[in-house]
């Protein structure tokens, strides 16, 4: 009985070496465990700050476009949403003209948690950008953007 792979090894050293996907999982994996050791402290991991400047608004959006913006699905924003909720940082609140939508708002306590959280997130950006050659940040963010419009 032989072992021998119908992909040549070869071709796993250059999806390695090459693939824009794994890079970019990769990337995202160490960018998350940087924040969520920077917000430990909080109670929150890098998700559930960006979930909470998603609400940062000057009036409560509804779910979909929160969950457009995070790129994942209503159910997904709603398992998300409850540990925040049950903290009491996040408001389920109904929406003024269609009672039937759900609007999503920051309490006091989501609002003073965010101040807390943004100078952290500002200083540790500010550390991932220094790690960058000089302009580009702004360039992987365009082309971060350009691939997730394409998809």
């Amino acid at each position: 009985m032989s072992n021998a792979s119908p992909v040549p090894y070869q071709t796993t050293l250059h999806v390695r070496d090459h693939c824009l996907c794994l890079h970019t999982q990769r990337a995202a994996r160490a960018l998350a465990r940087r924040f969520d050791r920077a917000f430990r402290h909080l109670g929150i991991n890098n998700g559930q700050f960006s979930l909470l400047m998603s609400l940062n608004r000057p009036e409560p959006p509804a779910m979909s476009p929160v969950a457009d913006l995070l790129a994942m699905d209503r159910t997904t924003l709603t398992a998300v949403l409850k540990p925040l909720t049950r903290r009491g940082l996040v408001e389920i609140v109904a929406g003024e003209k269609d009672r039937r939508e759900k609007r999503l708002k920051l309490t006091p306590e989501g609002l003073a948690l965010l101040a807390q959280a943004t100078p952290i997130w500002i200083a540790e950006h500010a550390d991932v950008e220094t790690k960058l050659p000089q302009g580009d940040g702004d360039r992987l963010r365009q082309n971060l953007l350009t691939i997730s419009k394409e998809i």
